[in-house]
């Protein structure tokens, strides 16, 4: 896609980048980060310089998130940090779990916001949650690309498949085959569970759970291949997962009321897609003030994830709100 394109940047390109905001900041590559109020002049978040950060980053959560994560992680040490950025999957709610409950994890990814009971288990750890968004997803309804019947569901059809009321695709439409639905579902552990529960299904996670012979899992390319393997299977899951099968899967049209929208940049970035959602990394405003790796990885990933995020798959945020998560850790650090 043309948008894809225009914020595609090669590693030379990102090289380039980092030895110029080195020679603007007037840093140079001796002195190592120590204190994450470093990290902060004048108001502003300075160009971070891997090469003077080291340390330990420990990041887990939400497998939607996880590749750009990993993408961040690895041009991060590309770029020339020492740091073991560690990143991990366990699906939103168990990285909060985890995080919440005090656990050695410093950030996690999430794809959806904080829940408050997630909120007030941070709290009472003393770990006091900050959020940083940094990406839009479109969750792809996904089915294989030999399903020549399904073109686009309404949410009443979706929540007559995902939650059991429908067995066979006749009974969701009588023009469809007389042929058993197959089920694939991220797990409960996963915000993407959650979001789409929410979204799609009423809320009704008990019908989803129920649902006879449903395949469940936080590993999103188990799902892909089940669902590539049968052409009479439906599932979902981030945008990511879906464009790198784009030729062995497609993505089914979402009728909110106002007609079949598909997953694309434009549609996820204005909203108009009704299954587009936000993106989120979360610290701590103490872990970023007592560990500057990972004040100084936030920041890089805040700073240059536009230049990266179309590649992996997902839509830039706008620039308000990449504003808001730059201020966010401006107002940790200063």
């Amino acid at each position: 896609m043309q948008e894809e394109r225009e914020h595609m940047v090669t590693w030379k390109n990102i090289g380039t980048i980092m030895l110029v905001a080195a020679l603007l900041c007037g840093c140079g590559g001796n002195a190592a980060l120590t204190d994450s109020t470093a990290l902060v002049e004048n108001g502003q978040l300075t160009p971070v310089i891997p090469g003077n950060v080291s340390g330990n980053v420990a990041i887990t959560g939400s497998s939607t998130v996880y590749p750009l994560t990993l993408r961040m992680a690895r041009q991060f040490r590309d770029a020339g940090s020492a740091a073991n950025v560690a990143v991990g999957v366990v699906g939103t709610g168990g990285g909060f779990r985890a995080f919440c409950g005090g656990g050695p994890v410093d950030i996690v990814n999430a794809s959806r916001e904080i829940n408050a009971e997630e909120q007030a288990a941070c709290q009472a750890s003393g770990r006091e949650p900050v959020a940083f968004q940094v990406g839009i997803d479109a969750l792809s309804v996904v089915v294989a690309s030999n399903n020549t019947f399904v073109r686009s569901l309404t949410f009443a059809q979706l929540e007559q498949i995902f939650t059991g009321q429908a067995s066979r695709w006749s009974e969701v439409d009588p023009s469809f085959p007389n042929e058993p639905i197959a089920v694939y579902s991220p797990g409960a552990d996963s915000g993407t569970f959650d979001f789409f529960v929410d979204e799609a299904l009423n809320g009704n996670e008990e019908g989803l759970l129920a649902v006879p012979g449903a395949v469940f899992s936080e590993d999103d390319e188990e799902l892909r291949r089940g669902i590539v393997a049968n052409q009479y299977a439906i599932g979902y899951f981030g945008y990511a997962y879906y464009r790198t099968a784009r030729g062995k899967l497609r993505a089914v049209g979402v009728d909110a009321g106002n007609g079949p929208v598909e997953p694309n940049v434009s549609s996820a970035v204005t909203g108009e897609y009704p299954l587009a959602r936000p993106l989120f990394i979360y610290s701590s405003a103490a872990t970023l003030r007592e560990k500057p790796a990972v004040a100084a990885f936030v920041s890089y990933y805040l700073q240059y994830v536009d230049l990266q995020i179309d590649d992996v798959g997902y839509f830039p945020v706008t620039d308000t709100a990449l504003a808001e998560s730059r201020s966010a850790l401006i107002g940790v650090l200063q």
